[in-house]
Protein backbone atom coordinates (compact mmCIF):
# COMPACT_ATOMS: atom_id res chain seq x y z
CA UNK A 1 0.00 0.00 0.00
CA UNK A 2 1.09 3.23 -1.05
CA UNK A 3 1.67 5.58 2.11
CA UNK A 4 0.21 9.09 2.85
CA UNK A 5 3.36 10.38 2.56
CA UNK A 6 4.35 8.78 -0.97
CA UNK A 7 0.82 10.51 -2.23
CA UNK A 8 1.60 13.32 -1.06
CA UNK A 9 4.86 13.76 -3.12
CA UNK A 10 3.70 12.21 -6.10
CA UNK A 11 0.48 14.52 -6.27
CA UNK A 12 3.01 17.50 -5.96
CA UNK A 13 5.22 16.31 -8.62
CA UNK A 14 2.38 16.24 -10.59
CA UNK A 15 0.82 19.59 -9.53
CA UNK A 16 4.62 21.25 -9.77
CA UNK A 17 4.53 19.67 -13.48
CA UNK A 18 1.09 21.66 -14.50
CA UNK A 19 1.28 24.82 -12.22
CA UNK A 20 5.04 25.56 -11.09
CA UNK A 21 5.70 26.40 -7.46
CA UNK A 22 3.73 29.38 -6.52
CA UNK A 23 0.08 28.54 -8.38
CA UNK A 24 0.46 25.21 -6.86
CA UNK A 25 -1.20 25.30 -2.86
CA UNK A 26 -1.28 22.88 -0.20
CA UNK A 27 -4.65 22.66 -0.18
CA UNK A 28 -4.49 21.46 -4.03
CA UNK A 29 -2.17 18.89 -2.63
CA UNK A 30 -4.21 17.28 -0.42
CA UNK A 31 -6.99 17.21 -2.47
CA UNK A 32 -5.26 15.60 -5.37
CA UNK A 33 -3.65 13.65 -2.71
CA UNK A 34 -6.72 12.27 -1.40
CA UNK A 35 -5.30 12.86 2.42
CA UNK A 36 -5.86 14.02 5.63
CA UNK A 37 -4.44 18.32 5.76
CA UNK A 38 -2.75 17.55 8.78
CA UNK A 39 -0.96 14.57 7.36
CA UNK A 40 0.95 16.90 5.05
CA UNK A 41 2.25 18.60 7.97
CA UNK A 42 2.88 15.58 9.81
CA UNK A 43 5.27 14.15 6.77
CA UNK A 44 6.33 17.58 6.28
CA UNK A 45 6.49 19.99 9.04
CA UNK A 46 7.99 22.79 7.42
CA UNK A 47 5.19 22.77 5.02
CA UNK A 48 5.42 23.38 1.29
CA UNK A 49 8.72 24.58 1.27
CA UNK A 50 9.92 21.20 2.87
CA UNK A 51 7.36 19.44 0.42
CA UNK A 52 9.09 21.35 -2.51
CA UNK A 53 12.30 20.45 -1.23
CA UNK A 54 11.43 16.39 -1.21
CA UNK A 55 10.03 16.64 -4.43
CA UNK A 56 13.25 18.04 -5.77
CA UNK A 57 15.24 15.64 -4.32
CA UNK A 58 12.92 12.79 -4.97
CA UNK A 59 12.44 13.07 -8.41
CA UNK A 60 16.40 14.41 -9.02
CA UNK A 61 17.64 10.57 -7.89
CA UNK A 62 14.61 9.17 -10.51
CA UNK A 63 15.73 11.38 -13.33
CA UNK A 64 19.27 10.72 -12.24
CA UNK A 65 18.38 6.82 -12.13
CA UNK A 66 16.77 6.64 -15.63
CA UNK A 67 19.61 8.61 -17.23
CA UNK A 68 21.81 5.59 -15.38
CA UNK A 69 19.85 2.78 -16.84
CA UNK A 70 19.36 4.32 -20.61
CA UNK A 71 23.13 4.72 -20.62
CA UNK A 72 23.88 1.77 -19.22
CA UNK A 73 21.48 0.00 -21.96
CA UNK A 74 23.50 1.27 -24.60
CA UNK A 75 25.91 -0.29 -27.73
CA UNK A 76 27.95 2.88 -27.18
CA UNK A 77 28.12 6.82 -25.28
CA UNK A 78 26.96 8.49 -28.50
CA UNK A 79 23.94 6.23 -28.85
CA UNK A 80 23.40 6.57 -25.10
CA UNK A 81 23.10 10.18 -25.94
CA UNK A 82 20.41 9.64 -28.71
CA UNK A 83 18.75 7.00 -26.61
CA UNK A 84 17.80 9.16 -23.36
CA UNK A 85 17.16 12.23 -25.63
CA UNK A 86 14.90 10.78 -27.82
CA UNK A 87 13.34 8.60 -25.21
CA UNK A 88 12.31 11.95 -23.49
CA UNK A 89 11.04 13.37 -26.63
CA UNK A 90 8.68 10.68 -27.30
CA UNK A 91 7.39 10.96 -23.01
CA UNK A 92 6.48 14.80 -23.76
CA UNK A 93 4.37 13.83 -27.34
CA UNK A 94 2.81 11.26 -24.89
CA UNK A 95 1.76 13.83 -22.32
CA UNK A 96 0.96 16.31 -24.84
CA UNK A 97 3.91 18.70 -23.84
CA UNK A 98 3.61 18.57 -20.32
CA UNK A 99 6.95 19.52 -18.15
CA UNK A 100 8.14 16.04 -17.61
CA UNK A 101 10.80 17.73 -15.06
CA UNK A 102 9.46 19.65 -12.34
CA UNK A 103 12.87 20.43 -11.11
CA UNK A 104 13.48 23.00 -13.85
CA UNK A 105 10.37 24.87 -13.54
CA UNK A 106 11.11 25.09 -9.98
CA UNK A 107 14.44 26.07 -10.21
CA UNK A 108 13.13 29.19 -12.79
CA UNK A 109 10.88 30.64 -9.97
CA UNK A 110 12.71 30.55 -6.79
CA UNK A 111 16.82 31.27 -7.89
CA UNK A 112 15.87 34.91 -6.80
CA UNK A 113 13.30 34.30 -4.44
CA UNK A 114 14.08 31.16 -1.91
CA UNK A 115 17.73 29.82 -1.06
CA UNK A 116 16.33 26.83 0.43
CA UNK A 117 15.22 25.46 -3.13
CA UNK A 118 17.81 27.15 -5.25
CA UNK A 119 20.14 25.20 -3.35
CA UNK A 120 18.09 22.06 -4.05
CA UNK A 121 17.96 22.34 -7.44
CA UNK A 122 21.70 22.99 -7.36
CA UNK A 123 22.20 19.81 -5.88
CA UNK A 124 20.59 17.93 -8.21
CA UNK A 125 22.15 19.70 -11.24
CA UNK A 126 25.39 18.85 -10.03
CA UNK A 127 24.62 15.77 -9.26
CA UNK A 128 23.36 14.69 -12.83
CA UNK A 129 26.45 16.37 -13.53
CA UNK A 130 28.49 14.25 -11.72
CA UNK A 131 26.80 11.36 -13.03
CA UNK A 132 27.09 11.95 -16.87
CA UNK A 133 30.60 13.20 -16.36
CA UNK A 134 31.38 9.66 -14.26
CA UNK A 135 30.02 7.84 -17.67
CA UNK A 136 31.97 9.71 -19.61
CA UNK A 137 35.25 9.66 -18.22
CA UNK A 138 34.83 5.82 -17.77
CA UNK A 139 34.52 5.82 -21.84
CA UNK A 140 38.23 7.85 -21.68
CA UNK A 141 37.57 11.08 -22.48
CA UNK A 142 39.61 13.29 -19.92
CA UNK A 143 38.17 14.26 -16.94
CA UNK A 144 37.97 18.21 -17.90
CA UNK A 145 36.32 17.68 -21.19
CA UNK A 146 33.71 15.15 -19.25
CA UNK A 147 32.38 17.77 -16.93
CA UNK A 148 32.49 20.33 -19.53
CA UNK A 149 30.12 18.38 -22.06
CA UNK A 150 28.20 16.96 -19.31
CA UNK A 151 27.35 19.89 -17.94
CA UNK A 152 26.34 21.18 -21.40
CA UNK A 153 24.01 18.17 -21.57
CA UNK A 154 22.02 18.91 -18.01
CA UNK A 155 21.91 22.45 -19.61
CA UNK A 156 20.97 21.56 -23.62
CA UNK A 157 18.14 19.35 -22.03
CA UNK A 158 16.57 21.45 -19.70
CA UNK A 159 16.65 24.14 -22.26
CA UNK A 160 15.07 21.56 -25.25
CA UNK A 161 12.57 20.90 -23.06
CA UNK A 162 11.89 24.47 -22.71
CA UNK A 163 11.85 25.08 -26.92
CA UNK A 164 9.55 21.88 -27.53
CA UNK A 165 6.60 22.53 -25.14
CA UNK A 166 6.58 25.94 -26.72
CA UNK A 167 6.28 24.55 -29.84
CA UNK A 168 4.35 21.38 -29.19
CA UNK A 169 7.22 19.73 -31.04
CA UNK A 170 9.66 17.16 -30.42
CA UNK A 171 11.79 18.10 -32.32
CA UNK A 172 14.15 20.50 -30.75
CA UNK A 173 14.88 17.67 -28.23
CA UNK A 174 15.58 15.12 -30.87
CA UNK A 175 17.63 17.70 -32.26
CA UNK A 176 19.93 18.80 -29.23
CA UNK A 177 20.57 14.80 -28.61
CA UNK A 178 22.20 14.86 -31.87
CA UNK A 179 24.11 17.87 -31.44
CA UNK A 180 24.80 16.36 -28.40
CA UNK A 181 25.91 13.07 -29.63
CA UNK A 182 27.95 14.85 -32.40
CA UNK A 183 30.28 16.91 -29.24
CA UNK A 184 30.59 13.03 -27.58
CA UNK A 185 31.49 11.00 -30.64
CA UNK A 186 34.04 14.18 -31.55
CA UNK A 187 35.54 14.07 -28.01
CA UNK A 188 36.03 10.17 -28.16
CA UNK A 189 37.44 11.03 -31.33
CA UNK A 190 40.05 13.15 -29.79
CA UNK A 191 40.79 10.79 -27.58
CA UNK A 192 41.68 7.67 -29.78
CA UNK A 193 43.52 9.95 -31.72
CA UNK A 194 45.65 11.27 -29.30
CA UNK A 195 46.26 7.59 -28.35
CA UNK A 196 47.40 6.71 -31.96
CA UNK A 197 49.83 9.29 -31.77
CA UNK A 198 51.39 8.12 -28.66
CA UNK A 199 51.70 4.60 -29.66
CA UNK A 200 53.18 5.85 -32.90
CA UNK A 201 55.99 7.99 -31.29
CA UNK A 202 56.40 4.71 -28.57
CA UNK A 203 60.49 4.13 -29.14
CA UNK A 204 61.40 0.55 -30.28
CA UNK A 205 61.64 -1.65 -27.41
CA UNK A 206 65.53 -2.89 -26.70
CA UNK A 207 66.90 -5.63 -27.69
Amino acid sequence: MVSTRQRILTATTELFRRNGYHATSVKQVVTAAEAPFGSLYHSFPGGKEELAEAVIETSGRTYGELFALVYDAASDPPSAITDFFDGAAAVLEETDYLDICPIGTVALEVASTNERLRQATDRVFADWTDLAAQRLTAAGIGRRKARELATTLVAALQGAFMLSRAAHSPEPVRTTGRVMRGLVEEALRDVRSRAGSGSRRRPPPRR
